[in-house]
């Protein structure tokens, strides 16, 4: 799960490079960043029903696998000025990070019994993995390809060390069809709404501010650090309501707006403090939600569907980009954020007649 993380960011804090070093367009920049998104969801929607039926162990170590080919494919790519490896390997990575967290999440919460354990790696991977690619590039020779090779490291450690992790997964169904359909209900309606802000909001801070900005490899990976490092450490010492983290999301996209308005990297950076932390508060809700509302024997495949829906938050950055052409950016982000107010409104709004007691049961 640390490496799935690491795979996804340590490109994003590169993309101020490409531009830069290979001469890419931002539109070809940002798609190349959402491609990532188009192989990831397909595979969460495999691979989660495919964890259920078959064991977390054996797909997590397939995608494992297949990780650290995508960040091959990269290193090619960069050694050789080509978007033709650039845009597979892109494509792998999303394959192959989806396959992980659909088996792995699962795979993980059966082993610790914890289900924030699987956010807080994935965080974490994400924090280092564009902090120290970031950093690598700006300083060390062939930056498009040296960056990539504490993931190939981590990977091969991690395919090491899982192969002694023992399978969890039973595929016994132990919940009658009324609770599962009861509690299904009731993840469309709480969880899956409230997925895509995950994403959503992390990727504002670490990927439009920066690109709004026009800041160096070192800002863009300090933020890229920055937001899922707050966010791992919300997650870590916080329960969550899903309208505490909508609140939270609409503070930081609306200093956003500020930051980009006035550009100013201070609020830049405050603005990405507070995304990480209304990204780690909307993270923790929807992992635990869903580990128990799911039944066990489809806690991967309801879990592949939290990440999928969260990972549509990720086509952000490239919605923003495109509306650009009609709207400023700062417009576009306090209109963004007024989204997230009346999401917020909304989940509270339920919250609150679902603690309404019923007149059959309430006491005369």
């Amino acid at each position: 799960m640390l490496a799935s993380g690491w795979s996804a960011n340590q490109f994003s804090a590169l993309l101020g490079a490409y531009r830069s070093h290979l001469g890419l367009a931002e539109s070809t920049v940002t798609g190349l960043f959402a491609v990532y998104v188009v192989g990831l969801v397909p595979a969460l929607l495999i691979a989660g029903p495919l964890a259920d039926r078959r064991g977390r162990r054996r797909v997590a170590l397939v995608a494992l696998v297949l990780n650290v080919l995508s960040t091959l494919l990269l290193m090619a790519g960069g050694a050789w000025g080509g978007t033709w490896l650039l845009l597979p390997g892109r494509f792998l990575t999303g394959v192959s990070a989806g396959a992980l967290l659909a088996a792995g999440s699962a795979w993980i919460k059966e082993l610790s019994g914890s289900p924030r354990r699987p956010g807080l790696f994935v965080s974490a991977g994400f924090a280092t993995g564009g902090l120290v690619a970031a950093l690598i590039a700006q300083w060390a020779p062939w930056p498009m390809v040296t960056a990539y090779v504490p993931h190939v490291v981590l990977g091969a450690a991690a395919g090491w060390f899982a192969l002694a992790a023992p399978e969890t997964y039973s595929p016994l169904p132990v919940s009658s069809p009324e609770s599962a359909h009861g509690h299904g209900r009731l993840f469309r309606r709480t969880v899956l709404p409230l997925a895509p802000w995950v994403f959503a909001a992390p990727t504002i801070g670490f990927v439009t501010l920066p690109s709004t900005l026009h800041t160096g490899l070192i800002f863009t990976g300090v933020a890229t650090a920055v937001v899922p490092g707050t966010g791992l450490l919300t997650a870590r010492r916080a329960g969550s309501t899903p309208t505490t983290g909508l609140l939270v999301v609409a503070v930081g996209t609306a200093t956003a707006a500020v930051a980009a308005a006035s550009e100013s990297r201070l609020l830049a950076l405050l603005a990405a403090i507070v995304l990480g932390a209304g990204y780690g508060l909307a993270l923790t809700y929807g992992l635990t939600r869903t580990a128990a509302l799911a039944p066990p024997h489809r806690l991967a495949r309801w879990t592949a569907r939290f990440w999928t829906a969260a990972y549509l938050g990720m086509f952000t950055p490239y919605v923003l980009t495109l509306l650009g052409h009609v709207s400023p950016t700062p417009v576009l982000l306090a209109a963004v954020a007024l989204l997230a107010l009346a999401h917020a409104a909304v989940s509270s709004s339920r919250r609150r007649l679902r603690r309404r007691p019923s007149p059959r049961t309430s006491p005369r």
